[in-house]
């Protein structure tokens, strides 16, 4: 049994389009093939725990002795975006899809919104995050009108510049939407997206985005956990995406920089359970902006932070590392997520080497492994793989 386990989910890490692709939109994507073939990728590190021998990965060179067990994950929830996806990764299947609101969202819900918080409301539309503040952020100067905009994924985004709107206070007003976005209106965010400057040319989003989850709906590897007494630790935008909900400790980081940071001083420091780590930024600053070279450095980065870690490692710690969707930076249909296998690398002095566990089908597939680690028992959704990787 292992004392500790860090899950690290590299955010939208997709390795190939998954069957169904096609009724997304999304056939032909493959994140990983899209980015290791930019000069900027450097993947030594996951290549030596396995990642370019996972079962339908044909780019890059298959490790002859891979020190990690290694699967291709695929999603059973009807949905491609990050809550669903995280859900799954601790346990819990989606089978139906959040909701989306492609043609902006119904005016029953702008004038509850508005009754609630007193303000008025901006484009509507779905709407890139970074293009929208541009296009209506004078507006909203002159009239202290909210931006209200979605996108491809079940998402409510609230846009305020901070000398209009206070930070706390745009979080206030995120949370009384959050109260009014339930049932058929029920996204899986509302997101505060805060941004400074005085005119469209210097418009810039800033740190201070935050997100306001639906409760999962049914237990998950986090309540199974804290219930046994284990720790659970999230780091980055865990607490958010599981609304808090079983979290013991939350750590909000600024970027992928930082959240490794973060887990290399967590390995320092003693506990019993789960260090659930997401790195974000390679879905909210490279995938969604199609921006292949960051995609391919970022990685190069976490690879070069992978030895930094293991070096750290404990003999009862085990490392896994996934993702909750694609985002395929060269698609350039669409800016949304997109439908991919994941990967899921696992790697320990208590973990066998170079187990091709194939393709499995859930990400539930790594919450019954955590809980199994562990030493606790489950019932969650998804099929564990302790006994094949254990020695």
């Amino acid at each position: 049994m292992a004392k500790r386990v860090f899950l690290i989910v590299l955010d939208s890490f997709g390795i190939g389009a998954e069957p169904d692709a096609e009724a997304f939109g999304d056939a032909g994507t493959n994140t990983l093939a899209a980015v290791a073939a930019h000069p900027a990728f450097r993947g030594e590190n996951l290549a030596k725990l396995g990642l370019f021998n996972i079962d339908g990965v044909t780019c890059g060179t298959p490790c002859s002795a891979p020190v990690g067990s290694f699967a291709r994950l695929r999603e059973a929830s009807a949905g491609k975006d990050t809550t669903i996806g995280h859900w799954e990764i601790a346990g819990l299947v989606s089978a139906e899809p959040l909701p989306t609101f492609p043609n902006g969202f119904p005016q029953e819900v702008l004038d509850a919104f508005t009754a609630k918080t007193g303000y008025q409301v901006l484009c509507n539309k779905p709407y890139s995050g970074t293009q929208v503040i541009r296009d209506y952020g004078e507006e909203h100067l002159r009239t202290g009108a909210l931006i209200v905009y979605t996108s491809a994924d079940s998402v409510f985004q609230i846009a305020a510049n901070e000398a209009i709107v206070p930070v706390e206070k745009l979080y206030e007003i995120c949370r009384q939407a959050r109260e009014l976005l339930t049932g058929k209106y029920g996204v899986g965010r509302v997101i505060a997206r805060p941004f400074i400057g005085d005119r469209a040319d210097n418009f810039t989003r800033t740190s201070r985005r935050h997100d306001f989850s639906l409760l999962p709906p049914r237990e998950t590897m986090l309540d199974k956990l804290q219930s046994a007494g284990k720790a659970t630790i999230g780091v980055g935008k865990i607490y958010d995406i599981f609304a808090g909900r079983a979290v013991s400790e939350t750590i909000r980081t600024a970027g992928n920089t930082e959240g490794m940071q973060v887990a290399l001083e967590l390995a320092d420091r003693g506990f019993d359970g789960l260090c659930f780590v997401n790195l974000v930024d390679f879905d909210m600053l490279y995938g969604h902006r199609r921006n292949v070279e960051g995609y391919a450095a970022a990685l190069a980065e976490f690879d070069g932070w992978l030895p930094k870690f293991m070096a750290k490692m404990h003999p009862d710690d085990v490392l896994m590392i996934t993702a909750d969707h694609g985002c395929d930076p060269s698609y350039t249909k669409t800016t949304d997520h997109t439908r991919e296998y994941v990967p899921y690398l696992i790697y320990g002095s208590s973990v066998r080497s170079g187990v091709d566990l194939g393709t499995r089908y859930c990400f539930g597939t790594i919450a019954n492994t955590v809980c199994g680690l562990l030493g606790v028992e489950t019932c969650l959704d998804g099929c564990g793989v302790l006994h094949e990787i254990t020695r």
